[in-house]
């Protein structure tokens, strides 16, 4: 039964690398970079400010820095020293030499699971339960979603990865969501505005980013 699902693995990990050209090079490599995510991080900040009292919005800032450090010490320092699963493109396993590789760029020895995957995932679950708002929760989910697609792309990361990542993701935003009440149960939360997180924040980013990966040296 695992044979099955690792060669499943492998055969989709093919099937998904293969799709590539110069421009979703670009696109992929922009996308799933850290940094370029920062002024998005910030109109959390913003909005997270605007309808909390600033205690419970410092439990918030607690909460989220929580979820993402369980989610990459989960991935990084516990589970794959334990695995050892070689990268799609490390040049130690075989199948590398049908991977594509954007900038030659191959990572560490190890991706599973992704932290990519369970960072994205940790901090979409932890805004989804603390605003329960379906049009952000949905586009949150498929930022992530894409993000994942990114590593498989970038030949970083088999689905299985993913997959593995996301359920860490999940785990860490839900047991630090669940700290975060527990301490800020007694507090009083401001009333949401409805206009407070705009629904199309998210496809305006997208849509800048369709716009710099034509320009963006890889």
């Amino acid at each position: 039964m695992l044979d099955f699902f690792t060669d499943l693995d492998t055969q989709l990990m093919l099937f998904l690398n293969g799709w590539h050209t110069p421009y979703w090079d670009n696109f992929m490599w922009l996308y799933s970079s850290r940094w370029i995510w920062l002024p998005f991080y910030a109109a959390f900040v913003f909005v997270i400010l605007r309808n909390f009292k600033w205690r419970v919005s410092a439990l918030i800032f607690v909460a989220i820095f929580l979820t993402i450090f369980f989610a990459d010490q989960i991935t990084a320092t516990l589970l794959r020293p334990m695995f050892h699963r070689l990268r799609p493109c490390n040049l130690d396993n075989p199948l590398s030499q049908f991977i594509h590789v954007v900038a030659n760029d191959r990572g560490g020895a190890y991706g599973f699971p992704s932290a990519h995957a369970a960072n994205a995932f940790g901090f979409a679950f932890f805004i989804h339960y603390l605003f329960r708002r379906s049009s952000l929760s949905l586009l949150l989910f498929a930022w992530a979603l894409m993000m994942c697609y990114t590593r498989i792309y970038l030949g970083r990361h088999y689905p299985g990865d993913l997959l593995a990542g996301a359920m860490v993701g999940f785990v860490s935003a839900s047991l630090s969501y669940c700290m975060f009440r527990y301490v800020a149960g007694s507090q009083k939360h401001k009333k949401l505005h409805r206009q407070s997180i705009p629904p199309y924040f998210l496809l305006l980013t997208l849509l800048t980013f369709f716009i710099l990966s034509f320009f963006y040296p890889y």
